[in-house]
């Protein structure tokens, strides 16, 4: 490597900036971050710098840049305008072994500012080494979604334990076995979701005697949301990648599934109507039994775990029998489906509110509140109505909705299979007749769903929708969509 990376303590230390920009100012920021004294030479200041100079908070001398400042200085920025001044300054820094940054001009320095992810008191520097800044900021970027904020919570966790844990485990390998399952396990997830007495409580946990070899295990109820993995939180995804058991269902996209650690053990406990590989109870059971094995468990369900995906009753099995969990949400059908269709859910003049209901109940029945579904200016999304179709446009009907109420199927929602069957009440079962759609598929009822002719763009290749319900009253009818 060509540039030796260290941090370098600069905190009640003397720093000299040259320069009074906006670059300066940024400069200036990075430097009072680490706690430095700021001593800034320049002829004028921008706003932002002379209200830190007003305050007090840096040192300024207002004239041009004198040899002489460099005296007592521990290190040095160059950030004026002028590429003579800065390397006037970079050759007197280097001669006096003071570490200097010349700003744009990288052959000029010393040391190179890097793109810094701060999680105080971790930090993560990124650097090109002189190639490219704007590719650093790029890597910065990316690694900010892979970190959570919680790590400078968690760091601070290990520094209060560190004396403990050391004299707990007195072999190395022991000591470093420890903290590999501390931070990927309970405590850290803990932390990061800002449970910090429960984090120290588990830690003592970890820290007694009997935790060597057992303990309690974990659930993690995550929401895998419609069906596009990128659409996976950054948390969910983390989860996934640490868990040592997978029980997922039927409604979880395959290439979320391969988002899961390639060695944890999957259990497929998926439901279809009237064909169910494992009833709730006994799921219900199994969660609690595998984390009182000391296991992590993932609980993977399509869409968000408590929008009709019976997670309350999963979680109220593990409280009761005192069992850690967390929920992660996922991005529900209706929200992800609807987007992916170009139907806004809302709009301000179509519709108000929006209602979400199931197409079956336990029993297998559709006993909905139709007066209230029927109600207009709203939009009104089924889960799971794809049988009862023929009863959901019968019963609308029936309680006053119009014939011409726009409808849209979406099938396979969010995934490069979707298809969008669309028409009205009165039409629907005429155009799915020949190609009707397969499960998973979500019904929108509402006159939201007219704005899918203007607003459509996810474009599936491998399908065309079906079926029209007229052109928007203040636009031309669109061509067939592909």
């Amino acid at each position: 490597m060509d540039l030796l990376p260290i941090f370098l303590d600069i905190h009640q230390q003397p720093c000299l900036v040259v320069g009074g920009g906006a670059v300066a100012a940024r400069k200036v920021a990075n430097l009072s971050r680490a706690g430095a004294r700021i001593h800034l030479v320049a002829p004028a200041l921008s706003p932002e710098l002379q209200a830190l100079a007003t305050a007090g908070d840096l040192v300024h001398q207002p004239r041009p840049f004198q040899d002489e400042d460099l005296q007592g200085m521990r290190l040095v920025v160059a950030a004026t305008g002028d590429r003579a001044v800065n390397q006037r300054v970079a050759a007197l820094a280097k001669g006096a072994g003071i570490p200097v940054n010349v700003v744009d001009q990288p052959d000029e320095c010393s040391f190179i500012l890097p793109s810094v992810i701060d999680r105080s008191p971790v930090v993560v520097a990124v650097t090109t080494t002189k190639a490219s800044p704007v590719l650093a900021r790029l890597l910065r970027t990316r690694l900010e979604s892979l970190i959570p904020a919680g790590y400078g919570r968690l760091a601070d966790l290990c520094a209060r334990y560190r004396d403990a844990v050391k004299a707990r485990f007195t072999d190395e390998r022991d000591r470093r076995h420890f903290w590999d399952r501390v931070l990927v396990g309970g405590v850290a997830e803990r932390v990061f979701s800002g449970h910090l007495e429960e984090a120290d409580a588990a830690m003592a946990r970890e820290l007694a005697a009997a935790s060597l070899r057992e303990g309690m295990g974990e659930v993690y109820l995550v929401g895998a949301g419609p069906g596009d993995p990128d659409l996976v939180t950054f948390r969910a995804l983390r989860l996934m990648q640490q868990a040592d058991v997978v029980v997922y269902d039927r409604l979880v996209a395959k290439p979320i599934l391969e988002l899961t650690r390639r060695d944890a053990r999957r259990i497929y406990v998926g439901k279809e109507r009237d064909n169910h590989v494992m009833r709730q109870e006994d799921i219900n059971r199994l969660l609690a039994d595998l984390a009182k094995a000391g296991l992590r468990v993932l609980r993977l369900k399509g869409g968000d775990p408590f929008i009709f995906g019976r997670g309350g009753e999963e979680i109220d099995t593990l409280a009761g029998e005192g069992i850690p969990f967390q929920v992660v949400p996922g991005i529900t059908a209706a929200s992800g489906c609807a987007s992916y269709a170009g139907i806004p859910l809302t709009h301000r003049d179509y519709a108000q509110s929006v209602t979400f209901v199931t197409g079956h109940l336990k029993d297998g029945s559709i006993d909905l509140n139709w007066p209230q579904l029927a109600q207009p200016h709203q939009t009104v999304v089924f889960y799971m109505g794809l049988v009862g179709l023929a009863v959901i446009v019968e019963q609308l009907r029936k309680h006053g909705v119009p014939p011409d109420m726009p409808i849209a199927l979406i099938q396979q929602g969010t995934t490069h299979n979707q298809r969008v069957f669309s028409g009205t009440l009165a039409t629907i079962q005429d155009v799915i007749a020949a190609d009707k759609p397969e499960p998973p598929t979500l019904i929108i009822v509402g006159e939201v769903v007219r704005l899918r002719e203007k607003l459509n763009w996810y474009q599936t290749p491998a399908h065309s929708d079906q079926g029209a319900f007229g052109p928007l009253p203040w636009a031309a009818a669109s061509p067939a969509e592909t």
